[in-house]
């Protein structure tokens, strides 16, 4: 398969899925064969991350090590994005989910210099320690040449997503108000460009609304971005421009909603199967008013406008004309889904209602060993999904999944430090996978045999 650059820095996939495979009881097809995948899974001697036989990870960056800037790596590493510099360097732009409870103060502190390029600040003059680092990474010698912080002020950075322009949307999972130990309000999307070689000051893309977000994925053809909201009753959004590649502009934020629906569809399977898997629903966009939400009901009056509603929707990535993206709590057994969405041919005219978009419920997890609260999540260049899980339990037991174009699950790898794994990305030709061990701070280069998968 060829996979090339400009694909990829997009976050396209070559290939389409195809449908998700259930038996006649609507089980998972795990249930009925066992999907080799790339094989067992061996034991790490260092005990972090359990990969198949012929694969290796390298640790590029810890927290604590002293970055180019100064400064040490922070913990919470949570989602990454993967940008191309030039042939063999690559920006690894990774989010910290660093808020106000869980912020060590003392360790705060020491980011006082870095107040004028901060977003925000404590009551005590101390940068809110959300943000981004840049790892610059050359391929060609699996070395790390640089690393620094890239965002800084904001507050509990969760995942985000890349532009096909070269940057970085670091979402903030946060809806703290100016005056509670803040100056300003949170529950923005902030750019963080690749080229950016240094701490600048930010300024929030308020046009993208203000609620718990989540994730982004860009439509490279349209430049709309389409975004999750973590939450237990979340809308899932559309962001248009009003110039391709140039969100701070402005533009129109709208919500999801199911055509044949005047009231909004529960996608979350909680109660009754109210969207079966493998079914599809035509869509339609209502426009949202009042998107900078200072009580934070953006997602309630959208539902109660016909919006259609999801069980925290986290991960989304881009496709080949379409997206994937990860309910963490939805299904009937509250394991989790991956919904696919695939745009209508006019997506964002006035023509779509005459051809519109559709969204399919692609997988539902039946078996903790399926899925078991998926995560972030990332299209292939191999045409799988792999989901990073984010499940907290007495003894935590979380992998990395891959569901085939089949939509068959199947192990990938087992993050044995008790954290989450998060952050799934490749490099542009295909050949490496980083990965964020959530706490303490890891970020993780992994090579293998990715074209040896066995059915």
């Amino acid at each position: 398969m060829k996979i090339t650059r400009r694909k990829l820095f997009a976050g396209a996939s070559s290939l389409a899925f195809a449908g998700m495979i259930y038996n006649l009881n609507g089980e998972s097809f795990a249930k009925e064969q066992k999907i080799y995948g790339y094989g067992p899974l061996k034991k790490d001697p260092h005990k972090i991350l359990d990969l198949p036989e012929g694969f290796s990870y390298r640790v590029i960056s810890s927290l604590g090590d002293k970055m180019d800037d100064g400064f040490l790596v922070p913990d919470r590493a949570d989602g990454m994005g993967c940008i191309a510099l030039d042939d063999d360097r690559v920006a690894l732009i990774r989010n910290h989910e660093i808020n106000l409870k869980n912020q060590d103060d003392d360790a705060a502190k020491i980011l006082s210099p870095l107040l004028k390029e901060a977003y925000d600040h404590t009551d005590e003059n101390i940068p809110h320690a959300g943000g981004t680092t840049t790892i610059i990474y050359d391929l060609s010698t699996g070395k790390r040449t640089k690393e620094f912080y890239s965002l800084i002020g904001t507050l509990q950075n969760c995942a985000g997503g890349i532009t096909p322009w070269g940057s970085w949307l670091s979402c903030e999972e946060n809806v703290t108000k100016a005056g509670e130990n803040s100056q300003l309000d949170h529950g923005w999307i902030f750019e963080v460009p690749a080229t950016q070689e240094k701490l600048k000051k930010p300024f929030p893309l308020k046009a993208m609304g203000r609620f718990n977000h989540e994730a982004a994925a860009v439509d490279p053809k349209t430049g709309i971005v389409y975004l999750t909201e973590d939450r237990p009753n979340s809308l899932f959004y559309r962001f248009i421009p009003n110039e391709y590649g140039k969100l701070h502009l402005g533009g129109k934020l709208q919500a999801l909603a199911i055509m044949e629906y005047d009231k909004g569809l529960d996608t979350r399977n909680w109660q009754s199967i109210d969207f079966k898997p493998q079914s599809w629903r035509n869509v339609k966009w209502i426009d949202l008013n009042d998107i900078e939400s200072p009580k934070d009901d953006l997602r309630i009056r959208g539902y109660k406008e016909g919006a259609a509603t999801f069980a925290r929707g986290e991960g989304i990535h881009w496709g080949d004309n379409e997206l994937y993206f990860c309910c963490t709590s939805g299904g009937k057994n509250k394991l989790g889904q991956v919904m696919r969405y695939q745009p209508s041919k006019f997506e964002g005219t006035t023509d779509e209602n005459n051809v519109p978009g559709k969204l399919q419920l692609f997988f539902e997890s039946q078996d903790p060993n399926d899925m078991n609260y998926g995560d972030n999540i990332v299209v292939t260049p191999f045409d799988h999904l792999l989901i990073c899980e984010d499940q907290y339990t007495d003894i935590v037991n979380n992998y990395i999944r891959g569901l085939t174009p089949e939509g068959q699950p199947y192990p990938f790898a087992k993050l044995v430090v008790q954290t989450e794994p998060a952050g799934c990305c490749f490099s542009p030709d295909g050949k490496t996978m980083f990965v964020n061990v959530y706490r303490p701070t890891m970020t993780l280069a992994i090579t293998g045999p990715w074209n040896d998968f066995r059915v």
